[in-house]
C-alpha cells in the first residue's frame, strides 16, 4: 500500500485525508495548526509531522489541499517545504484552487527534483469532502495521473484527466463561472417566484427534473429563501477563484461580463461582513436592490 502525506487540515483536507485512512493508507498528515492535525490523528490512524518536509518524506504521493497560490507556495518551497521532502519519483498532487501559471511552476519544480506533479482542483464541497464524493479535475501526464487516480477515488466520485499541467485549474475555472451563472439565475428567480407567491420546496420539486434542474437548485433554493447562508462555500472563497478565472480569461483576450458583475455583488456583501457566508447569499443582493448599478455596467468593459 503507498504511503500517503497530506498537507492542510481545513474542512475539505480533514475528511479527504480521513478516507485515505479508512482505505487503508499509510498518511501522515500536517497543518498550521497542530492541534488540529493532532485531533486528526485521534480520530483516524496516521501520524502528524512538525513541517511539510517532514510530512512529506519518504511518501510515495503527497497531498496539498490549502488556501490559495501563495499558502501553496509557503508549504511547498523552503527548507521546510515539501518540495524540500520530496523523493525520487513521488508525485504532488495539488488539490487547492489556484492558478494555472502555479501549476505549471509547480510541475517544472517537481521536475528538477526527479519527482511528478499533479493539479487537482476539486468540486463538490464540504459535503462532497466528508461524502467521498468529490469530483476531481487533473492536469498532468497520463502515466502519472493513472498511479494516482486510484488512491483520489478514496474521496472522489469522478477524477479526470484534463490534459497537460494546468488545464485541470483552467477547468475548475469554468466550473466556477457555471455556479456564479446558476447562483445569479437562481437569486433572480426565487425573488420573483416569492413575489408570485409560489410555494419554493414545490417549485424545486418540479423543476429539479428538468432543463432548469441543477445541484444548487436542489441544495440551496430553499435555503436561500429561509435566509439560511451558515454553509457551503464562503463568498471570500469565492471570490479568490472568481479573480482567478477574470484573470485567465484576461490573458486570453476573454471577457467575462457575467462573472464580473456577480463578483462586483459579492463585494457588496464582504464590505457588509458577510464574507463568511455561503455563495448562495447572492441573493441577498439583488433583494436589498444593490445590483441596480452593477448590472448596469453589464457588458460594457
Amino acid at each position: 500500500m503507498l504511503k500517503t502525506a497530506f498537507i492542510g487540515l481545513g474542512v475539505m483536507g480533514y475528511p479527504m485525508a480521513g478516507h485515505l485512512a479508512r482505505s487503508g493508507y499509510s498518511v501522515t498528515v500536517y497543518n498550521r495548526t497542530r492541534g488540529k492535525a493532532d485531533r486528526w490523528v485521534t480520530e483516524h490512524e496516521g501520524h502528524a509531522a512538525d513541517t511539510p518536509r517532514e510530512a512529506a518524506a519518504g511518501a510515495d504521493v503527497i497531498f496539498v489541499c490549502v488556501g490559495n497560490d501563495n499558502d501553496v507556495r509557503h508549504v511547498t518551497y523552503g527548507e521546510d517545504g515539501v518540495l524540500a521532502g520530496l523523493k525520487s519519483g513521488a508525485v504532488l498532487v495539488d488539490h487547492t484552487t489556484t492558478s494555472a501559471d502555479l501549476a505549471v511552476e509547480l510541475k517544472q519544480a517537481c521536475d528538477a527534483t526527479h519527482a511528478y506533479f499533479i493539479d487537482a482542483p476539486v468540486s463538490g464541497g464540504q459535503a462532497g469532502a466528508e461524502n467521498g464524493c468529490l469530483t476531481v479535475m487533473c492536469g498532468g501526464e497520463e502515466s502519472v495521473f493513472k498511479r494516482v487516480q486510484p488512491v483520489m477515488e478514496t474521496y472522489a466520485y469522478q477524477a479526470q484527466l484534463m490534459g497537460e499541467s494546468g488545464q485541470g485549474q483552467r477547468c475548475k475555472m469554468v466550473n466556477q463561472i457555471c455556479i456564479a451563472g446558476v447562483l445569479q439565475g437562481l437569486s433572480e428567480a426565487l425573488v420573483l417566484a416569492e413575489k408570485v407567491d409560489l410555494p419554493i420546496d414545490k417549485v424545486v420539486e418540479t423543476l429539479q427534473h428538468g432543463a432548469a434542474g441543477s445541484w444548487q437548485m436542489v441544495n440551496r433554493l430553499e435555503t436561500m429563501a429561509r435566509g439560511e447562508f451558515d454553509f457551503g462555500f464562503a463568498i471570500d472563497w469565492m471570490r479568490k477563484d472568481l479573480s482567478i478565472c477574470i484573470e485567465e480569461a484576461t490573458s486570453h483576450s476573454v471577457n467575462l461580463p457575467l462573472v464580473k458583475a456577480v463578483d462586483r455583488s459579492y463585494l457588496l456583501l464582504q464590505e457588509q461582513g458577510l464574507g463568511r457566508m455561503d455563495t448562495s447569499s447572492l441573493v441577498k443582493a439583488l433583494q436589498a436592490g444593490a445590483h441596480g448599478a452593477v448590472w448596469n455596467s453589464l457588458g460594457k468593459e
